[in-house]
């Protein structure tokens, strides 16, 4: 089986998302920015999901999707991206090719009910 990669740099959604994954039986990997989760991705195994914060330090979100999208590798790991920026441009979406766009606080509920729709164990 494998994880749900969540990659957020707020250490408290990031802690937050993965119990609650893990508390529904997914089992969970964290990272706290792109850069880290494409090193995890190619190094230690693919994801059955990735849920990606746009905005972070190091590698944000869009240019993860960017890097992903070009690497045969990962590109086919399916993706839930968050955000707190309501006023996102239609073209700067990373959830084109499709992902999904969640606005942040997420509903939790939709959440999980997006996880479950994309992740089949």
């Amino acid at each position: 089986m494998k994880p749900i990669l969540v990659v957020d740099d707020d250490v408290d959604i990031r802690d937050s998302l993965a119990e609650i994954l893990s508390e529904e039986g997914y089992p969970v990997r964290c990272c706290a920015n792109g850069a880290e989760a494409l090193d995890q991705l190619r190094n230690f195994g693919g994801a059955s999901l990735i849920i990606l914060d746009l905005m972070m330090p190091v590698m944000n979100g869009w240019t993860f999707r960017e890097v992903q999208t070009h690497d045969a590798r990962i590109a086919s790991i399916p993706v839930i991206t968050m955000s707190a920026v309501a006023d996102l441009e239609p073209q700067s979406q990373p959830q084109q090719g499709g992902g999904l766009l969640l606005c942040k606080p997420v509903n939790l509920d939709k959440l999980l009910e997006r996880v479950a729709e994309r992740v089949r164990y």
